[in-house]
Parts: C-alpha cells; sequence; structure tokens
C-alpha cells in the first residue's frame, strides 16, 4: 500500500496499492480494444451511474487453464483495468502465451501445471476438486466440470474444501456459503492476488470518475415528481415502511435471486446476514 502525504485535501484521505510493473512485453493477440456499454442497452439506461472512466484494453484471461500436462512458467505479474487482481502471463513449454489470474504469492519464473490427474497442490497448480486436500485455499473455481471458471476470481478471495461427498465436493465460499460442487470441477491451489485492494482509499470524488462510476443523487434530496423518498421540509425522511427504487419497486434487502434457479438444490447453507451497527 502506498499512503499519499496530505498535501491537499484530496490526498489527505487517498492511498493506493503499488501494482507490479510487466516484466515481459504480452502479444497484442492478447489484448483488445472494448466497446463502452456505459450501463445502456440498445441505447436505454440498463444500469444507473456508469459513463466515462478512462480507456482501457481487455485482457483476454484465460479462466480455463486447459494446457494439460503442459508446464508453464510465470514470465510476468500485470495490472488489470477490468478487474481487481493481478494478472500473471504464463509462458507454455511449447511456446504459447497466455494470461491467468495472478495467485497470492506467486513469484516470477514459478511453474505452473494444469492436470485432470493429482498432482503436487501447490500455489498456481490447477486440478480436480476431488485432489485437492481439505483446507487449502483454491480460486478460478468452476461451477460445471471444463466450463472455465467462475466463481472466487476477486482480489484477496479464496475458497476452501471441507469434505467429499458422493460425486461432491464441500465448498466454503469466500462470504461464506457452503455449497456442493461436483468434484470433477476443477480449482487453481491458492488466493487471489491484491489482498490489499479492499484497505484502497480513493480520496477524491475523480477517482471514482475513473473507472466509469457517475455520482449518485440521493431520492429523499429530490421532488416528489421524480422519487417515492422525493420531497418534505429540509432533512426528511423517506416517510415509506420500506425504500423503494425510483420507479416505486422495493429496495435494499429485497431477494433478487430467482427461485427457481439451477444451482439453489446445491447450497447447503447460505451467507450470514450483515448485522445492523448501532
Amino acid at each position: 500500500m502506498k499512503y499519499y502525504k496530505p498535501t491537499t485535501p484530496s490526498r489527505r484521505k487517498a492511498s493506493v496499492v503499488e501494482a507490479p510493473k510487466p516484466v515481459v512485453e504480452a502479444p497484442k493477440s492478447l489484448k483488445k480494444g472494448s466497446l463502452k456499454r456505459q450501463g445502456r442497452s440498445q441505447g436505454k439506461v440498463t444500469v444507473r451511474h456508469r459513463g466515462g472512466g478512462a480507456k482501457r484494453l481487455y485482457r483476454k484471461v484465460d479462466f480455463y487453464q486447459n494446457k494439460f500436462d503442459i508446464p508453464g512458467r510465470v514470465e510476468s505479474l500485470e495490472y488489470d483495468p477490468n478487474r481487481t487482481a493481478w494478472i500473471a502471463l504464463v509462458v507454455y513449454k511449447d511456446g504459447e502465451k497466455r494470461y491467468i489470474l495472478a495467485p497470492d504469492k506467486i513469484g516470477l519464473k514459478t511453474e505452473i501445471y494444469s492436470s485432470l490427474k493429482k498432482i503436487e497442490p501447490k500455489i498456481g497448480n490447477r486440478m480436480p476438486l476431488k485432489y485437492i486436500p481439505y483446507g487449502v485455499p483454491i480460486h478460478n473455481l468452476e461451477l460445471e466440470p471444463l466450463k472455465g471458471g467462475k466463481l472466487v476470481r476477486s482480489a484477496g478471495s479464496a475458497a476452501y474444501i471441507l469434505g467429499i461427498e458422493g460425486n461432491y465436493a464441500i465448498v466454503k465460499m469466500p462470504s461464506g456459503e457452503r455449497r456442493k460442487i461436483n468434484k470433477e470441477c476443477l480449482a487453481t491451489v491458492g488466493a487471489v492476488s491484491n489482498p490489499e485492494n479492499k484497505n484502497v482509499r480513493y480520496g477524491k470524488a475523480g477517482r471514482i470518475r475513473h473507472l466509469g462510476i457517475r455520482p449518485s443523487v440521493r431520492g429523499k434530496a429530490m421532488n416528489p415528481v421524480d422519487h417515492p423518498h422525493g420531497g418534505g421540509e429540509g432533512h426528511s425522511p423517506i416517510g415509506l415502511k420500506h425504500p423503494k427504487t425510483p420507479w416505486g419497486k422495493p429496495a435494499l434487502g429485497v431477494k433478487t435471486r430467482k427461485k427457481k434457479k439451477w444451482t439453489n438444490k446445491f447450497i447447503l447453507q447460505r451467507r450470514a446476514k450483515k448485522k445492523k451497527k448501532k
């Protein structure tokens, strides 16, 4: 972490994580320009408070890591503007180069391996859940065998295997949720890199704008015609039993998960609700 000296009011609270600088230049084929959606679909706003932001190239990260039984070597660690974790440039023995999510505490020149067989559970190696020891941190976890990592990909996160029951491994997710996942699904050993990301203090509104996030206006600061919370004199409460969206639908604490989602049957224990601060 780098903490700035309070030379200005905005610098007083600002901090940043110093990103690793690339040692080896990645091939241009691993980067591409991406069209900004800015929270719109067919020109209509579908996600509010999105827009602007710094230009960025998309890095083609390999979430499959399906070059089985071919050793690869970590040649460079880099910053990726599209995610919170660092990424690693891996050069395989056959000469191919790929980006992967960088595991925490992995060093340059480290040799990594992906296999469908049982291999050494060292940081960066990828194998089926049934071969990974209990209590070892894992990330980039698949939901279906050989369909690519979908879970545990953000900075500093890690899941843990608690046991094996029949065809399923019981996995504790970073949120505290416990769920069954097919034991043939692949996962990478180690936690995700950049655990300090959660301690970053932006310091000023401009840094949030660089991320493509626009200002958000409180509903209670609006007029009644613009929001259900609007109106009143001075600092008025919302005057309703529960908060609502600008379109009058319930907000905050409302379940949005589909009741018939196909993975519901695999969840053994939901994540714990956050306790309200008194």
